[in-house]
């Protein structure tokens, strides 16, 4: 059942969107789009530089991603029908293990709450790929991937160009490898339908806010951990980076 058919209108993860928050305490709106001008309003002054809401807004969605494209890798691991898909769901899970404890200090830095769970929307990514098999597993989960990390590559592009907070650019950097790389495994597994990814990851999204938005953690509640798997390796193009947060 090609993607193009079953998932137009659905698989859009909000990622081209511009985002906004209304206070540093928890995202509300996550996914919404608003004007450029509440996204450079600086609402807090830090050693690190300025942080504007769109720079609060990349770190929740850094840490978004990974709550449910790392699971998704690990399914990848045991539902993924070749080598090639099986090998991105490795790539999912190094990234993002990576990804989450950069983003999870920066956080911590900069005192922004992170969420514990996905989206509605992105837990229904994975449920949407958990319930096919074989081949059709390797390309629901494929083009998902491929249209999501598409969507936010250029949003990624945007935050690094503009922020003027130190800590939020190292994020960045490390966030445009990790998501450059996830596209290339995607794009290696030879199920990708180009035409149908490209539309879909520059539509506007259609989905209500409370779809698009990570659930507040409960108060008290410990951080979730992407943890790393030092059982897996994995080959990228670019370097692995030393983080400086701390």
């Amino acid at each position: 059942m090609p993607v193009s058919r079953n998932l137009a209108g659905t698989v859009f993860v909000g990622g081209a969107a511009t985002l906004t928050l209304a206070a540093l305490a928890y995202p509300t709106m996550l996914g919404v789009q608003t004007t450029s001008s509440a996204q450079t309003r600086v609402i807090a002054d830090t050693q690190w530089g300025p942080l504007t809401e769109a720079d609060r807004d990349f770190v929740v969605k850094v840490r978004a991603a990974g709550l449910w494209e790392y699971p998704l890798g690990e399914i990848a691991l045991k539902k993924g029908s070749t080598p090639a898909m099986r090998e991105a769901g490795k790539h999912l899970i190094v990234g993002h293990a990576r990804l989450d404890e950069l983003d999870r200090k920066v956080a911590v830095q900069l005192n922004i709450t992170l969420p514990n769970q996905a989206s509605p929307q992105q837990q229904q990514f994975v449920a949407t790929s958990v319930a096919q098999n074989g081949k059709e597993f390797d390309r629901t989960a494929a083009n998902i991937l491929r249209v999501t990390h598409g969507s936010i590559f250029s949003v990624i592009a945007k935050v690094r160009a503009n922020t003027n907070n130190s800590l939020v650019r190292e994020l960045a950097d490390l966030a445009n490898d990790t998501v450059l790389d996830h596209i290339t495994m995607m794009e290696k597994t030879g199920t990708i339908d180009f035409p149908s990814v490209l539309a879909q990851q520059s539509a506007p999204p259609t989905l209500p806010k409370d779809q698009l938005t990570p659930p507040a953690p409960q108060p008290g509640a410990p951080i979730v951990v992407l943890t790393p798997r030092p059982d897996l390796k994995v080959n990228t193009n670019s370097p692995t980076p030393s983080p400086t947060v701390g």
